[in-house]
């Protein structure tokens, strides 16, 4: 396996026990964040292993699997999910409205956002 991918997978797995450990503490608006992260680096090391390019500079998920050509690939409940944890990138580190995105993410949600190494092992 290349360096760049290892250290993509590297960044990933780290961001996923975050997550983990943000959920057991309830953080749930950090959960989103670091979801978005997880699956923001897998999808950047499977750019950096079928391209052979740098990652894109890019915070956009959807933008990053289109740019590597794996975005068709994904299944309508994949893409649906994606779009979900797009805005938890921004929201998560200005949040703004921080009150009404933590009552959006509801526990069903939450529940989805472990889905995200199943989008990182497929993507």
């Amino acid at each position: 396996m290349d360096d760049k991918v290892r250290y993509w997978i590297g960044l990933s797995d780290y961001d996923l026990e975050t997550a983990e450990a943000m959920h057991k503490s309830k953080r749930f608006l950090y959960v989103g964040f670091m979801c978005h992260q997880t699956i923001e680096k897998a999808f950047k090391a499977y750019f950096v292993h079928l391209r052979n390019e740098t990652a894109p500079f890019s915070h956009s998920l959807s933008f990053i699997a289109k740019k590597g050509g794996f975005y068709n690939a994904f299944t309508e409940s994949q893409t649906d999910f994606i779009d979900q944890l797009e805005p938890l990138n921004i929201e998560a580190r200005y949040p703004s409205h921080k009150e009404t995105l933590l009552k959006s993410l509801t526990e069903k949600s939450r529940r989805k956002f472990y889905r995200t190494p199943t989008i990182c092992k497929n993507g």
